[in-house]
């Protein structure tokens, strides 16, 4: 298999790694290895024209689309993830941890970011390893999480916006009322990766509700203690973008944050997403 040289990001998650010259099979199976390996792979060295990201996006697997934001008409595959200069004090689109549309039937297994334009500081984009924050927790914990599923559902975005009612960038078109986003869909709140069969929390403070069979006040405590743990500083890693880098993350056990910090900047990136399997409990449900 071909060496890449990688360097890793931080203690517990993500790796640098360049490129250069095209992509063989042999060097996407050493990517794909990396990401299995470090979650979060941050590629140098590229110049992706929207064709070129999709085409790439496939070697993943089947492409997934977003539910209720517009894509590109051009590239329909493709959300332009844009915010201009003269949009302040507006929210971005991910200024919050979480994975991506964990609503669905069946999640993104992984999404790849491409940067065409990023402002001079600031817009960097931070992660945190769910397997990690699934391990540190105490044996009690754990074993009451296995048998827990939680309600996901995309509704604070698909209908209400942003939520506590925070001005979206224009940029960004959400369509409101899709009955696959709005409704409530059950996941195992630790799920087994098909690919390393570790354990990794799989709940997010933007789509996860409640737990399954419990009201929303019930869940909350429990919940807001998972979101501040799984957050923890030694559980992540901060990504600083250059025009022409290509980030991809496993969904499936990560969250991610965008970093709403460069106000008077403009900042223009593509992103794609490549489908995942049904979650699968770490407990088999009866």
């Amino acid at each position: 298999m071909t060496s890449l040289d990688i360097r890793p990001m931080a203690g517990s998650l993500g790796a640098d790694i360049d490129l250069a010259g095209p992509v063989d099979d042999t060097l996407f199976a050493a990517i794909r290895q990396a990401l299995d390996d470090h979650l979060v792979i941050h590629l140098h060295g590229l110049d992706l024209a929207p064709e070129d990201l999709v085409a790439l996006t496939r070697r993943f697997g089947t492409i997934s689309r977003a539910p209720y934001i517009t894509h590109m008409a051009e590239h329909p595959d493709i959300v332009a993830v844009k915010k201009s200069a003269d949009e302040r004090k507006v929210s971005t689109f991910g200024n919050a941890w979480h994975s991506d549309f964990s609503f669905l039937d069946q999640p993104p297994m992984a999404s790849l970011l491409y940067a065409s334009q990023v402002p001079s500081h600031g817009g960097d984009t931070l992660f945190a390893n769910m397997y990690d924050a699934y391990d540190a927790l105490s044996d009690g914990l754990k074993a009451v999480l296995d048998g827990l599923d939680a309600m996901h559902s995309g509704k604070p975005y698909g209908t209400g916006g942003v939520p506590g009612n925070v001005a979206v960038s224009r940029s960004i078109g959400i369509e409101r009322n899709r009955p696959e986003a709005d409704r409530e869909i059950a996941h195992p709140v630790v799920r087994v990766h098909p690919g390393t069969g570790r354990k990794a929390l799989f709940i997010n403070s933007i789509y996860t509700q409640r737990f399954a069979g419990m009201t929303v006040e019930e869940s909350k405590p429990l919940l807001d203690f998972l979101y501040a743990h799984a957050i923890r500083p030694e559980f992540t890693c901060r990504l600083r973008w250059k025009a022409g880098d290509l980030a991809i993350w496993d969904n499936r056990c990560t969250l991610h944050y965008a970093v709403n910090d460069y106000d008077g900047q403009d900042r223009l990136l593509y992103r794609t997403m490549v489908q995942g399997e049904r979650p699968v409990p770490a407990v088999p449900r009866a």
